[in-house]
């Protein structure tokens, strides 16, 4: 007879927060006891509590913000790829909070990386817009966007804060309708982290791509750095049937 296996202790500390989390109908957003009170609560060592809370950090339950603690996480903002609406539209429109912070705005001369994502000379004007986008009062992502300005002249006058980039773009008459996008991993740099309240060095999603208008043409190139505890990405898979030979 196989002897009972024993649980290991970061399982033990996972299922303690999660039943604490039940217990205490905690909501999203609502913080966890401090680490010493947890630790003192449940008698662990704070080496396996932290263990345990990386793990539903991971899983997206939890949330940490540096300086601050760790926090009931709320259920994912599921963004399908293939979506173009803004981001000001998607996070609007699953039901959230989302606010804006001008961290930069101005006309430059575009480098040989923006001319050729652009399809612009080099040295052209574009219009450049960093903003941190919060959502439920939580810093979700790090957006750099940058403007053919040829077709937007004075649009840096208008308040980011509250404005969505694409509404201010209709204005001009220009729609953004098509485009590229990738995703890959990156790590949080020491300023990143700071504005996203994680601890440097984090692992992030990091997506790039160009925004076009109903004609092809490049108007917007973004970069952006999202928090993976706070968001994921989905894409819907299709398989065609085979031709058939009609020889």
């Amino acid at each position: 007879m196989k002897e009972r296996q024993e649980i290991r202790p970061r399982d033990e500390a996972v299922e303690l927060i999660e039943c604490y989390i039940q217990r205490e109908a905690m909501k999203p957003h609502q913080q966890l006891p401090s680490e010493r009170n947890l630790c003192e609560m449940w008698n662990v060592n704070r080496v396996t509590l932290r263990t345990a809370i990386r793990r539903l950090t991971e899983e997206g339950k939890l949330y940490s913000v540096k300086g601050s603690g760790t926090f009931v996480a709320p259920p994912k903002l599921e963004r399908n790829l293939q979506d173009t609406r803004s981001i000001t539209e998607h996070v609007r429109g699953a039901g959230h909070l989302l606010q804006n912070k001008v961290l930069d705005v101005q006309v430059i001369e575009c480098g040989k990386h923006i001319s050729r994502e652009l399809q612009i000379p080099i040295g052209s004007k574009v219009f450049y817009l960093k903003r941190l986008r919060i959502m439920d009062s939580v810093p979700y992502t790090l957006e750099s966007t940058y403007v053919d300005y040829t077709i937007c002249r004075g649009i840096e006058d208008y308040d980011f804060i509250d404005e969505s980039l694409y509404r201010v773009l209709s204005y001009y008459g220009v729609y953004l309708t098509q485009g590229q996008e990738t995703i890959g991993v990156t790590y949080a740099s020491e300023d990143e982290a700071k504005l996203l309240g994680v601890d440097e060095g984090s692992a992030m999603f990091h997506l790039s791509g160009i925004s076009c208008s109903p004609n092809g043409q490049p108007v917007e190139y973004f970069s952006s750095v999202v928090r993976p505890d706070i968001a994921r990405f989905t894409s819907i898979l299709r398989r065609y049937p085979p031709k058939e030979n009609k020889e």
